[in-house]
């Protein structure tokens, strides 16, 4: 059985009239044993690893349902083609109920019964090898692409390519193109680093510019309200663009989604980019309106996003919208959004909902904190895996189905993503610096330019100024700052952690969801 393709046990009562089958899948490469009934089935099934099992509803004593019901006792997983005469719905039913992996109404030939055993064996490898072959012909695809001039929609389009394939591959673990996946996305956020020098100091003194976080609002929320609609603006911190598509499965049976996307504002961070979704406005204006903003920045304050419901109701007085609705509500540990949930039709009355949900942020903070958490989310593959269990489980899939029964509109988008730090960037500044780990801002900050964008008037970049000789870093691609004196406490702290504020694909493509009802 070595060089066999399969090892296949064909239950039927009649098994010996079908010899000229198991010839075939014989022939085939197949290794094949054979039961007559459903209690040796069972029996052999405990003492042998099948790779498959063929078998007949129609057989006297155990039938075809109770044999598969023992079957699946023993071993879960266990591969299993139903064959019957009938075709009666409700064994169907049954049979798929149980996990089937086929259904195949007699007569069959040997070349139907191949092509099934082929699929059920070999779907998975096939895939695989389909995969790998066509990203091999895509990787050399992106790569031209790569020598071309680009616009943002150009790499909003690359990277929704890049991130299928990381979501296909953590499907097809064993194809061993991961690596060469991950390099080549490093490659596109060096390129896509140059191209964000390049062009945002240009961008945010333009009225002809990219869809920034800061005009969601105005772009998105504000003509549904004046069109009457009732809206939900879902914010969840720190989601990135392959955290939503992998959600996605979870949300379409639900809506129709209509899936875009934004930039984050620079620092990829929620004192600039997440407030600027709720003000509407580029963090120099913000500060200049709001001085308590400005002075909870200027001493670095544990939280920087105490205002953003006075923000909103501001930004929505200026769109004529003054006698609109709110309900704001900020959504950072599970029993707050059970509580939520527990109330949803307490709000059902309100023109807009604004939910901010901090728990992918979280996740993404506390990873670097908790090993067990470090198990759980080493890299890109458990971030995804542990962002989509989340929503599965979570009280806002609940509150998303009852916003889809209800025909609200939800508007589900994040104020910046993350990226996966590995490399650490020596910086120098003075005590009274910020604390970030991927954007700094104060007096006398300095790093090589290589790994960080050094910004030394920040009104290029409509950026607050805080005391004498203000400037900003920020990181580029996967580096992170650490501290001359301290950098191995910085180093095992940081090292393949995830973190924001800098520039990135991970950090600044912001997925942009519109969400409409099926029903």
């Amino acid at each position: 059985m070595t060089n066999s393709r399969g090892h296949i046990l064909w239950v039927d009562d009649e098994v010996e009239h079908l010899k000229p089958h198991i010839l075939f899948l014989e022939e085939k490469g197949y290794t094949l044993s054979k039961a007559t009934n459903g209690q040796d089935a069972v029996v052999m099934s405990k003492s042998n690893q099948f790779d498959l099992i063929l078998l007949d509803h129609s057989m006297p004593g155990m039938d075809g349902i109770e044999t598969l019901s023992e079957l699946k006792k023993h071993r879960s997983s266990q591969l299993i083609i139903m064959i019957t005469k009938t075709e009666d719905e409700w064994l169907m039913d049954e049979a798929i109920s149980g996990q089937v992996e086929q259904f195949l109404i007699k007569p069959v030939n040997p070349s139907q019964i191949f092509m099934a055993c082929k699929q059920a064996l070999e779907k998975k490898k096939l895939t695989q090898e389909k995969a790998t072959s066509e990203y091999l012909k895509q990787f050399q695809e992106i790569d031209m692409t790569m020598q071309e001039t680009l616009f943002v929609d150009d790499w909003w389009n690359l990277y929704d390519r890049l991130v299928d394939w990381q979501i296909k591959f953590d499907t097809y673990k064993d194809t061993g193109l991961g690596n060469i996946l991950e390099e080549q996305i490093n490659t596109c956020n060096r390129e896509f680093t140059h191209f964000i020098e390049s062009n945002y100091s240009a961008w945010i003194h333009m009225e002809d510019r990219p869809m920034l976080t800061k005009d969601i609002v105005p772009q998105y929320v504000v003509p549904r309200l004046k069109d009457h609609e009732k809206v939900c603006l879902l914010v969840v911190d720190c989601m990135r663009y392959d955290h939503f598509k992998t959600m996605m499965p979870l949300l379409e049976p639900l809506f129709n989604i209509e899936l875009e996307y934004c930039l984050s504002l620079l620092p990829t961070a929620t004192p600039y980019s997440r407030n600027a979704i709720f003000s509407g406005m580029f963090p120099d204006e913000m500060i200049s309106k709001y001085p308590r903003q400005a002075s909870d920045m200027k001493e670095d304050a544990p939280s920087l996003n105490q205002y953003e419901k006075q923000f909103l109701i501001d930004q929505l007085k200026v769109h004529h919208l003054k006698d609109t609705s709110v309900h704001y509500h900020k959504i950072w540990a599970v029993e707050e959004g059970n509580k939520f949930q527990s109330r949803i039709k307490e709000y059902a009355s309100q023109d807009l909902i604004a939910l901010v949900v901090n728990f992918v942020d979280i996740l993404a903070h506390k990873s670097s904190q908790m090993d067990v958490l470090k198990e759980i989310v080493p890299d890109e593959t458990g971030y995804r895996a542990a962002v989509k269990n989340w929503l599965e489980q979570s009280w806002l899939l609940k509150v998303l189905k009852y916003y889809s029964e209800m025909g609200v509109t939800v508007i589900m988008t994040s104020d910046h993503g993350s990226i996966r730090v590995q490399n650490d960037v020596m910086v120098s500044a003075d005590r009274t610096a910020s604390s970030g780990v991927r954007y700094k801002y104060g007096r006398n900050i300095n790093t090589n330019p290589k790994n960080a964008l050094v910004i030394k008037d920040p009104k290029d970049y409509r950026l607050p100024e805080f005391g004498p000789q203000p400037s900003y870093v920020i990181a580029k691609n996967d580096n992170y700052f650490i501290y001359p004196n301290e950098a191995h406490k910085y180093q095992g702290k940081f090292n393949n952690s995830f973190q924001h504020g800098g520039i990135s694909m991970e950090e600044m493509i912001v997925p942009l969801a519109i969400m409409k009802s099926r029903s």
